[in-house]
Parts: structure tokens; C-alpha cells; sequence
């Protein structure tokens, strides 16, 4: 499988697109049927697959990672959506749509925008006038006490992330309403996290003799206890439905 280790490396990261709050935030905002959504890293296409089967959204998914992209048109396959939704492989920084959507998202990627401001520019560009955009980002629940804290909540440095009330401030600053928002809880961080470690165990017993495979063992050695100790306490997670002021 092409660059099996380093796709997997990116499923341990922020592409946060089989999450619990993409299916509850589906339900959540109501779609019309056959409305237009872009995904941006889109990852294994979860969201827009599901929603297209669920509340008949029609749309376009891009991620620069070729594995990615092939499950996602397999999963398109397999929830019968395959003549709704398109799967572009190219690099989702910069990518705007050839027509305006009604949705336009980025879910746990905004470093395709090089942050929040930047992301919300670039998604912008191929929202309709009234279209909806969606934002998925962590926030800090609590402010970490150190660094481990802070490493251990996947963050490089405090700054990586705002406070929940500094987040949906930025979003006013940047001249967006929120309308909608759903939040993980603990529960789900769990379940998201803990899939990610079978994965990994599962990927580290059928590959032992990879070159990424030592790389692997530290962050399943590491992962658990990092996420106990901290990213449950510290770390929060949400997806943001803006419209334009």
C-alpha cells in the first residue's frame, strides 16, 4: 500500500473526519436535499459519504493523500453515493471550487489556511452568497499548567489553539455568525482516540518489519497514557457552522 506508514501517521494527527461530532453535526444543521458541500482534506471521505446517504448532500472531497482518497471513493462505493459525490486528489491549500457551494467545510485542517483566519479566507472563496461554512478546530478546555501538557494534547505550544470563548471571538472578529456548533465530549474522545490505537496495533501486527515500525511502537507506548493524563482533561474538540455578517 502506497505510503501505508505515513498515512496512518496522518489518521494519529488532526484529520478528524469519522469523529462524533461530523454525523451529530449533519442532524444538527438540518441540510436541505442536494445541497452542495466542499470538503477540504477531506481524508477517508467519511463525512460528506455519509451525508450525502443521510440527508442528500451532493459534493466534492480533496486531500492530498492518494490512500485517502481511494477509500474515500470505496466508502462512496459501498454507501451507494458514488454518482453524488467526487473525490479530488491535489492539495486542499489554495483549492477553490469551480461554483459557489451552499457548504463549505474544513474539519480538524485548518493548517491548510496556515490557521483559523487563513482557512476561513480560503473556504470563503467557494461559498455561495448566505452558504453556510463549517470549521473543525481544538480548543483548549482548560489551559495546560506546562509543556508536557501541552505536548501531550498534541499541541507543539500553547499558542497552537485558543480558549473556546477565544475561538468563536476569532470567528466574530473575522466578520462570521456562528449559528451551530457541536462539541465532543469526553466519551467521544475516547472512542475517537481508542480506534486510533487498534488501528495502529493492527497496521504494527501485520507490518513488523516496516521502517516506520519503531515509530509506531513509541506512539502506541506513548498515545494512551498522553491521552489520560492529558488531552482528555485539557483538550477539546468542536465543529463551527458560520454564516457571513
Amino acid at each position: 500500500m502506497e505510503n501505508s506508514g505515513a498515512d496512518i501517521l496522518a489518521a494519529q494527527g488532526w484529520r478528524i473526519k469519522q469523529n462524533p461530532s461530523a454525523e451529530e453535526g449533519g442532524r444538527a444543521l438540518r441540510l436541505p436535499p442536494g445541497a452542495t458541500l466542499l470538503d477540504l482534506a477531506c481524508g477517508t471521505g467519511e463525512m460528506l459519504c455519509t451525508w450525502s446517504r443521510d440527508h442528500g448532500v451532493t459534493g466534492t472531497g480533496v486531500d492530498i493523500s492518494t490512500n485517502h482518497i481511494e477509500r474515500a471513493r470505496a466508502r462512496a462505493v459501498e454507501l451507494g453515493v458514488a454518482g453524488n459525490v467526487t473525490f479530488v486528489h491535489g492539495d486542499a491549500a489554495g483549492f477553490v471550487a469551480a461554483e459557489k457551494v451552499d457548504v463549505a467545510a474544513c474539519i480538524g485542517a485548518t493548517w491548510i489556511g496556515q490557521g483559523v483566519a487563513g482557512t476561513v479566507e480560503l473556504l470563503g472563496r467557494s461559498l455561495r452568497p448566505g452558504g453556510l461554512m463549517l470549521i473543525g478546530e481544538p480548543f483548549w478546555r482548560e489551559d495546560p499548567p506546562d509543556e508536557a501538557a501541552v505536548r501531550g494534547s498534541h499541541a507543539e505550544q500553547r499558542s497552537d489553539f485558543a480558549d473556546l470563548p477565544g475561538l468563536v471571538g476569532s470567528f466574530g472578529e473575522l466578520g462570521w455568525d456562528l449559528v451551530e456548533m457541536v462539541l465532543a465530549d469526553e466519551d467521544s474522545w475516547d472512542r475517537y482516540v481508542a480506534a486510533q490505537w487498534l488501528t495502529v496495533r493492527t497496521w504494527l501486527d501485520e507490518n513488523p518489519g516496516d521502517e516506520l515500525a519503531a515509530r509506531f511502537r513509541e506512539e502506541l507506548d506513548t498515545a494512551p497514557l498522553n491521552h489520560v493524563r492529558y488531552g482528555r482533561r485539557y483538550l477539546g474538540w468542536g465543529v463551527f457552522a458560520l454564516k457571513k455578517r
